[in-house]
């Protein structure tokens, strides 16, 4: 049977691991994933620690063993770092073998920074020097001033994935703040050929919010108008990512991003996030077969990985027609969609979500700290 991951990954999407937990990177399997699966990163975010800090007692002796006068932030903090250190030690060997093209493993600045560039420099540094990899990133939501941030981060040279990206516009503010972080940099005479970033674009959520909005104006529509509108689900998230794909391929072969590649900077390459099909009624690994093209990350959770193993198709197909995709972004501005009304409402309700997650996990170490006595 063909290794369908290897093919992916041959077809130059970088296959990355949208989980993290103690149990994986003590037990071998993150291991076999890196040789079996062609897996080549890995992200987190304030949910997935949420449900790894949930289960069994992997992390009861390190938050036992914590100092008296720690925080839950603290806590948290303390395992997050020693789990995405241990795992950035597990792709240390992908890293080096791809002269840092590849190997990371994401860590999130809190939600609640999201609109502070002061604060989201201030805790991205501090995450930084705590793990004290190479292949670490630095994860920074995708608002205005998370632009800023990222100009900064940049600037001072950490690794950075810009995540929550929804809009066209949103991708094109943090592909021109990594621009300029790295001309800061090429002005002061530093460095640019060791500093990493994607920009992590999301995917199925906008399906889920578009189609939502389809089924509604198809209820006060009939015959032709109303089969035209359902024949818009679940096209704009494809759509979408596709086009911001065609901005990353224009902006990265522009006149401005020349001098900056003889300097020896790499590509922002786009990330494919939330790409597990939250709709039964789709195929379940479509938006990885319809996302696949060269310098792209996909980052997947377990579930898809597996399902991409087993029945995956491969073929270029992010920039295999833009003009389509661009006619699906037009039937549906027709039809009555509002895309920048359902961009700014993911991202809101995306930063909400990963704040009630870290809220939910600080309160969960409080309790687990009491029941362990400490």
């Amino acid at each position: 049977m063909p290794n369908r991951l290897q093919q992916l990954h041959d077809a130059g999407v970088s296959i990355w691991l949208d989980f993290i937990d103690r149990k994986i990177l003590r037990n071998g399997d993150l291991e076999r994933r890196i040789k079996d699966d062609a897996l080549t990163g890995m992200t987190s975010n304030p949910t997935i620690f949420e449900k790894a800090l949930g289960e069994g007692d992997l992390y009861d002796e390190q938050i036992r063993g914590a100092k008296d006068d720690a925080t839950a932030l603290d806590l948290f903090e303390l395992v997050e770092t020693s789990d995405v250190r241990d795992a950035c030690d597990k792709f240390k060997g992908i890293y080096e073998s791809t002269n840092g093209n590849d190997g990371y493993v994401s860590i999130e600045v809190s939600p609640g920074a999201a609109n502070n560039s002061k604060e989201t420099v201030a805790e991205a540094e501090r995450l930084w020097a705590m793990v004290a990899r190479p292949n670490v990133m630095i994860k920074v939501p995708g608002t205005e001033e998370g632009a800023v941030a990222v100009r900064t981060l940049i600037g001072a040279g950490l690794n950075v994935n810009i995540t929550l990206l929804f809009a066209i516009e949103a991708h094109r503010r943090v592909i021109l703040a990594y621009l300029a972080g790295l001309e800061d940099r090429v002005k002061a005479g530093k460095p640019v050929n060791h500093i990493a970033s994607v920009a992590s674009f999301f995917v199925s959520r906008v399906d889920t919010e578009i189609d939502k909005r389809l089924d509604a104006l198809a209820a006060k529509a009939t015959g032709e108008e109303q089969k035209k509108i359902l024949g818009l689900k679940g096209k704009a998230a494809i759509a979408n990512a596709q086009l911001a794909y065609k901005l990353f391929r224009d902006e990265f072969s522009s006149a401005r991003w020349a001098p900056l590649a003889a300097a020896g900077a790499r590509l922002q390459r786009p990330l494919w996030a939330s790409t597990s099909s939250k709709n039964p009624a789709y195929r379940d690994v479509m938006y990885v077969e319809q996302l696949a093209g060269p310098d792209s990350v996909n980052t997947m959770p377990p579930a898809t990985i597996e399902a991409f193993r087993d029945h995956g198709e491969v073929k270029r197909t992010v920039d295999a027609d833009f003009a389509a995709a661009e006619r699906v972004m037009s039937d549906l501005a027709a039809a009555g969609i509002d895309m920048t009304d359902v961009t700014n409402k993911l991202l809101s309700e995306g930063l909400a979500s990963f704040q009630k997650s870290f809220e939910s996990l600080t309160a969960g170490l409080e309790k687990k700290r009491e029941a362990l006595h400490v």
